[in-house]
């Protein structure tokens, strides 16, 4: 069994009629923008969702996430009517539905990721037309990590008696 999608427009019509809504973004999603009444409950700690016999309706940010974890979903729903949001907190902007923003949070790690990747990527660049071919190399390095799923800094090992892995 799945569990349904639901438009953004019926989901607040049920948390109106008492549904709950549970963001399974990470906290530091959650704290930048969420929508108003959604309690955070991270996926990895999805095991611990609170509920009490009321509909939950589950979202993200753009409804990737939930559609992939949906067994787990159903999992903690224990039961309970569930279904998802459609198009997660993006759908609910996008309808002109209310958020709550702080942009005094930092921006979520992801995001940091992707900004410092193409900043040394840039240099890397401009450094490489600048100075020298030789800088053209940080950005084959910052792609190679990126585009490569498998390849985490664990797998780098930097020790002077063994071979740096570059592919994993």
């Amino acid at each position: 069994m799945t569990l349904a999608s639901i438009s953004p427009a019926d989901t607040r019509a049920a948390i109106t009629a008492g549904a709950i809504l549970v963001d399974i973004r990470s906290a530091d999603e959650y704290a930048r923008e969420h929508i108003p009444g959604a309690i955070n409950v991270p996926l990895d700690r999805i095991g611990d969702l609170p509920h009490n016999g009321r509909q939950i309706i589950f979202h993200c940010k753009s409804g990737m996430r939930t559609t992939a974890n949906t067994l787990q979903l159903e999992s903690a729903a224990d039961g309970v009517p569930a279904c998802i949001l459609k198009g997660g907190i993006d759908a609910w902007r996008q309808a002109r539905l209310p958020t709550v923003v702080d942009r005094s949070q930092p921006l979520e790690i992801m995001r940091q990721v992707q900004i410092t990747a193409g900043t040394i990527v840039l240099t890397g660049v401009l450094l490489g037309l600048i100075v020298s071919p030789v800088f053209f190399g940080i950005s084959a390095f910052v792609g190679v990590g990126v585009t490569t799923r498998k390849c985490t800094l664990r797998t780098l090992r930097v020790n002077p008696t063994r071979t740096l892995r570059l592919f994993c």
